[in-house]
């Protein structure tokens, strides 16, 4: 099994910013970093939707139009963590966000291409 917990949500101005980190943990999970990992949000009412991955070296990363250029993935191979700075936080990016495990290497963006998720942490961005 993996467990994945994510850590570092809360409220904030719109213009502040957060750092999450996702924290991976299991005995089978024995090459975190043969695996891409990804981050998803989901705001009430609506489905949960992509916001950035990373490959399992962390050399690549992709990310969703509508938080190119304010949030960063990153990943510490050496702690089994991963994170995601966001920076210029809009009251639009208030959600839950999740951190996964991706099922293979590259760069995916579709939620059925992960099969471990975490609990999820809220964000909360105030105008």
């Amino acid at each position: 099994q993996v467990q994945l917990v994510e850590s570092g949500g809360g409220l904030v101005q719109a213009g502040g910013s957060l750092r999450l980190s996702c924290a991976a943990s299991g005995r089978t999970f024995i090459s975190y970093s043969s695996y891409a990992m990804g981050w998803f949000r989901q705001a009430p009412g609506k489905e949960r939707e992509f916001v950035a991955c990373i490959t399992g070296s962390g050399g690549n990363m992709n990310y969703a139009d509508s938080v190119k250029g304010r949030f960063t993935i990153s990943r510490d191979n050496a702690k089994s963590t991963m994170y995601l700075q966001m920076n210029s936080l809009e009251p639009q990016d208030t959600a839950l966000y999740y951190c996964a495990k991706a099922q293979t290497s590259g760069l995916p963006v579709l939620r059925r291409q992960y099969d471990y998720w975490g609990q999820g942490t809220q964000v909360t961005v105030s105008s």
